[in-house]
């Protein structure tokens, strides 16, 4: 087979043609983070060709923090002997939605740690007391470490597990516990929790139940760029037969009371060129987000030239990087507008689904 130039390489993507990991991995070499970039804006120009920049209004309710996994990254989980352990009871998470609700939100977003003393009927009663009470909210929440750990403690299979909580309310499950697709990776950074082809498992099936899930992607620590091309095949490639995720979110690792504090972040130029990348490569997801959460609100609404389309939530709450030493800013729905509105977009909020539900002239 022949090799294409790199110019070869920019009219494949250009033309709609789709890229190879080798011609991924040429595009990072060759092209510096503003040519990528402006590749990525023309795939973007091509899928969303209204302008329009989506955000949506939910809660992140952290319903524990004791974990058993020990990810080097986290700086959020607990021992279950610490004094500042917690698991909130049905009635604290049912008031957390209340308040979700008359704030105008629309997704609720539950994940914890993978905590050895929550059964599989916690999450089932959790799951129908909010859909009881709140038939209106969106229940996109747990994720794939989750529900593996949960299929393994009470001896079920993946399905079993997702059938289960799917009929007591489960709508969605986003795509936290994926970090780096690569067990390489995941065996330096992560251990103690579920492989990659566990995650892959999870999605598949919940995509075979008819369930929607989100790609996200954890990195800026001690992967390279090879690693993220892998990762981005595998979204790529489960995709290609599933047609399942809505969209996919990548952010980079922030340090502070982690165990990989030896580790020098991601620049914001590296967090943009790997934003571009993953636009370009996955021709098959519609919906790229970029995070303001870890990159600024100014980063956030930059990477909406940089192959974005969306721009995350506004949040109620926010647990997990907050726990870290960067400060999160949580921005009102009213700043969202404006930041999307000044970087030259049309705002919209949507929901977990991606359907519009207010577009904001």
């Amino acid at each position: 087979m022949k090799t294409l130039s790199i110019d070869d390489i920019k009219e494949k993507v250009l033309r709609s043609e789709r890229i190879s990991a080798e011609e991924a991995l040429r595009l990072w070499e060759e092209t510096d983070f503003v040519e990528l970039g402006l590749l990525a804006d023309a795939v973007r120009r091509r899928l969303h060709p209204d302008n329009i920049v989506t955000f949506v209004v939910d809660r992140n309710v952290n319903y524990t923090n004791v974990c058993v996994a020990g990810c080097k990254f986290c700086a959020f989980y607990r021992k279950k002997s610490d004094a500042d352990a917690y698991v909130l009871s049905v009635d604290e998470i049912l008031k957390k939605v209340e308040e979700l609700v008359s704030w105008g939100g629309t997704t609720l977003l539950m994940q914890g740690g993978i905590n050895p003393e929550l059964p599989l009927s916690f999450y089932e009663e959790l799951l129908s007391r909010i859909r009881e009470r709140f038939p209106q909210v969106q229940i996109h929440s747990f994720s794939a470490p989750e529900i593996v750990y949960l299929a393994k403690k009470e001896k079920l299979s993946v399905r079993e597990v997702l059938e289960r909580l799917k009929k007591a309310g489960l709508m969605s499950l986003p795509g936290g516990g994926a970090e780096i697709l690569s067990e390489e990776i995941r065996k330096r950074i992560s251990p103690g929790k579920c492989s990659a082809d566990e995650w892959e498992e999870v999605h598949r099936t919940a995509h075979e139940l008819g369930m929607r899930t989100t790609a996200t992607m954890m990195f800026g620590h001690v992967e390279s760029i090879e690693h993220v091309i892998e990762h981005l095949e595998r979204v790529r490639r489960i995709q290609d037969d599933t047609g399942g995720f809505t969209a996919f979110i990548p952010w980079t690792f922030k340090k502070g009371n982690t165990e990989l504090d030896f580790v020098e972040e991601a620049s914001s130029p590296h967090y943009l060129k790997v934003l571009a990348l993953s636009r370009v490569y996955l021709d098959n997801v519609k919906n790229i987000q970029s995070s303001h959460v870890t990159q600024t609100m100014q980063i956030g609404t930059v990477g909406l030239y940089f192959g974005a389309n969306d721009l995350g939530s506004v949040m109620i709450e926010e647990n997990v990087i907050s726990s870290t030493s960067y400060k999160v800013s949580i921005p009102k729905v009213e700043d969202m507008v404006r930041a999307i509105k000044k970087a030259g977009f049309i705002p919209a909020q949507r929901d977990t689904y991606y359907n519009i539900i207010k577009i904001f002239n």
